[in-house]
């Protein structure tokens, strides 16, 4: 659902291989695939990495809909080290909301 929401300009699906080979993506959406078997610094510096040739804006829009703790953790870690604003969303029974 987040997914067809015509207000984003862009979509980064991070995810890892299996992931990338189950997740149907769309025109807008693009995978970011990471090692989740990494501990959890080298896993922020990946996240980092590959994030900071993407990310213009000031501000990012998070949904933690899936993934494991340690990946959310460091996917928070590598966007507070890119300076950008969060805004976490979620899809519920009225549609995209801010939480």
């Amino acid at each position: 659902g987040l997914l067809e929401d015509d207000s984003w300009e862009k979509i980064i699906l991070i995810t890892n291989e299996f992931g990338k080979e189950n997740f149907k993506k769309n025109d807008k959406s693009e995978f970011l695939v990471i090692n989740p078997d990494q501990d959890i610094n080298e896993l922020k510096d990946e996240i980092y990495n590959k994030l900071k040739p993407k990310i213009k804006d000031t501000e990012v829009a998070v949904n933690f809909v899936s993934g494991s703790g340690k990946e959310h953790m460091a996917l928070i870690g590598a966007l507070l080290k890119l300076g950008v604003g969060i805004r976490l969303t979620a899809l519920t029974k009225e549609g995209i909301e801010e939480i």
